[in-house]
């Protein structure tokens, strides 16, 4: 979980683990005593893209990572966008390339950092600028690119999939 709460953001109470009923019978969260505040803990919508730019794949690796490793450009849902809003306004950010189709590649389980992924294929046209979030790009064969065994990953080996390649994956490193 990658933020726990401790206090009610309504009262400032702290908040206690309390089983109460609900549909599907009783089910314990974190809730606040003083004031009945539920803190629910719904998984946060992400938006990927399998960036198709001049026939290549899009990977990019952002400034906050160790290592050098490459991933679809991703962000978060705003609100009062819909999701193919939102994957077009992050592919513009972050590349500064103007996406010309989209379509759905499928939804994914993060439950790792609570994200459910909502990945999309967007085909994109123009000058690649990075954002500051960003630091170095590089544009694979689709036969050629490799997946990783997480959320976006399988995003990228269904877009594969469905091109008639059969992904490949990398192996991380197991820490011991």
């Amino acid at each position: 979980m990658p933020h726990e709460f401790r206090f009610c953001p309504n009262c400032a109470t702290p908040l206690e683990w309390l089983a109460q009923l609900e549909d599907g019978g009783a089910k314990e969260r974190l809730r606040c005593v003083a004031c009945g505040y539920t803190h629910w803990n719904n998984p946060t919508p992400v938006l990927a893209a399998v960036v198709e730019y001049g026939g290549q794949i899009l990977l990019a690796r952002n400034a906050a990572w160790s290592g050098r490793v490459f991933a679809l450009i991703t962000g978060f849902m705003e609100a009062g966008e819909t999701a193919q809003e939102g994957i077009a306004r992050e592919v513009k950010e972050e590349t500064n390339l103007d996406v010309t189709a989209l379509n759905l590649i499928g939804v994914y389980d993060f439950q790792r950092m609570n994200q459910v992924i909502i990945a999309f294929h967007v085909v994109a046209e123009g000058e690649v600028v990075l954002s500051p979030e960003l630091v170095e790009y590089k544009l694979y064969a689709p036969e050629a690119v490799k997946c990783w065994p997480a959320g976006t990953g399988y995003a990228l080996a269904d877009w594969l999939r469905s091109r008639g390649h059969e992904p490949q994956f990398i192996e991380f490193n197991k820490r011991e």
